[in-house]
């Protein structure tokens, strides 16, 4: 397998500690996001066999600009962690934000994982991680519609193209992260508060990398969110959707 491990969002939070764990595994790592100053800071703090990429990937063309960037890098493992959310009313929110939002959430986990899987599946070898949500595992998210239809995109392509590996014979595994709350950045920029206990973007990661490295398909780091999943498929969807509601409708600041 090559040692070199390719990672979205790295600046900050799940993508940041994701990268911090692959590198203390042996990995090369490239750390991709806007923000250089918090990329320059990360090479430092890992030491040598780093590289930093700025780009943004809520843009199409960053996107493809990041894969010929690097594409000849022999990259094992790819990590798709940029991503945010955004609080409140449909006929409120911002319209441009939810856009790039879904170009951040969406296009961008799309078009990296196309382009990234095909070499992947040339050599029979690799691993992709896309960063969902426990959100993605949901029938819907009132108050934060955007996000959760952004996040479930994510799942179930993933879960659909593992399947496609799977029956191919591949070696290639790709899973989805869909954690609940994780202590990051996330709700400063969403605009939001957490109604339950986070858990740590270290923790996540631990579980993540290990979950992945398993072959796991879908992978949830906390048991109350497994829990939670689990039981969500077992209420009606109207009814779960009006539950997902009331707890969301109380994060907001306002």
């Amino acid at each position: 397998m090559a040692r070199t491990a390719l990672i979205t969002g790295a600046s900050s939070g799940i993508g940041r500690e994701i990268a911090k764990n692959l590198y203390s595994r042996g990995f090369r790592c490239i750390l991709c996001a806007r923000r250089e100053d918090r990329l320059t800071q990360l090479a430092q703090e890992l030491g040598e066999n780093t590289r930093v990429v700025v780009c943004d990937v809520s843009q199409k063309q960053g996107c493809y600009d990041l894969y010929e960037q690097v594409k000849d890098e022999n990259i094992g493992v790819l990590i798709n962690a940029a991503g945010f959310g955004l609080f409140g009313k449909f006929t409120e929110t911002e319209l441009e934000r939810e856009l790039a939002m879904i170009d951040t959430n969406i296009t961008a986990v799309h078009i990296l994982t196309k382009l990234f899987l095909k070499d992947f599946t040339a050599k029979n070898r690799g691993y992709i991680m896309n960063v969902a949500s426990s959100a993605g595992l949901m029938e819907g998210g009132p108050y934060m519609s955007t996000y959760y239809a952004s996040k479930a995109y994510v799942t179930d392509l993933t879960c659909a193209v593992a399947r496609e590996l799977e029956e191919m014979g591949s070696n290639v595994h790709i899973c989805a992260l869909c954690p609940g709350p994780v202590d990051t950045e996330f709700n400063d920029v969403a605009g939001t508060k957490f109604g339950v206990k986070a858990i740590t973007a270290k923790y996540c990661s631990d579980v993540a990398v290990k979950g992945m490295f398993a072959k796991q398909t879908v992978i949830v780091p906390s048991l109350t969110m497994k829990l939670a999943a689990g039981a969500s498929k077992l209420v009606p969807r109207k009814m779960l959707v009006a539950m997902t509601g009331r707890i969301q409708s109380k994060k907001g600041d306002a």
